[in-house]
């Protein structure tokens, strides 16, 4: 039994509202991720805030973005995240070829971006209980603990999201479906 409700502005508590006319206003519809959060308004405040630092306050690239968010969204099998971030991806201008691999479960085209990856699987996998030889591979390929920090807001983001899709169901927005994947 599903209890989520996919809110629209009107339905939504009050304190989610202006949340959600802002997502029409960013977006050009309200995505159904929003509208689900919206029934609790401090969860959609969080999602929304800790989304915004992730991709602006950071140092990670659009690229290094869309392997954070994908490698975690593809590894916690978010039917949901997986096309939303596809299509994300490809407004950013990231190579087509990192989504695939993402989605695929493939070699990602360079080293550096592979030695990302690892490192996000490593760190949802094993709880953040990271080896000295993996974290040395990481800083290795360029990386440093700033990184390894900025990696773990975009997992709280999308611990967020990942969890609330799986629970509530939530259908892919319209301009997403075309990106549909499955586990």
């Amino acid at each position: 039994m599903n209890t989520f409700k996919l809110h629209t502005i009107e339905s939504a508590p009050e304190p989610s509202k202006s949340m959600l006319e802002e997502s029409v206003k960013t977006f050009g519809l309200l995505p159904n991720l929003h509208a689900v959060m919206a029934e609790s308004p401090a969860m959609l405040e969080a999602y929304k805030a800790i989304h915004n630092t992730f991709a602006t306050k950071t140092s990670f690239n659009a690229e290094e973005l869309t392997v954070v968010w994908q490698t975690i969204n593809v590894e916690n099998e978010c039917h949901y995240c997986v096309p939303a971030h596809t299509g994300i991806a490809h407004s950013m201008k990231v190579d087509a070829s990192i989504t695939e691999a993402l989605r695929n479960k493939t070699a990602l085209p360079n080293a550096k971006l592979q030695a990302l990856h690892d490192m996000i699987l490593s760190i949802v996998r094993d709880r953040g209980n990271i080896s000295e030889e993996k974290m040395q591979v990481f800083f290795d390929a360029g990386y440093s603990t700033k990184h390894y920090l900025d990696i773990l807001i975009g997992y709280a983001q999308k611990i967020m999201s990942n969890y609330t899709n799986h629970a509530a169901k939530t259908e892919v927005d319209a301009p997403f479906q075309k990106f549909a994947w499955n586990s």
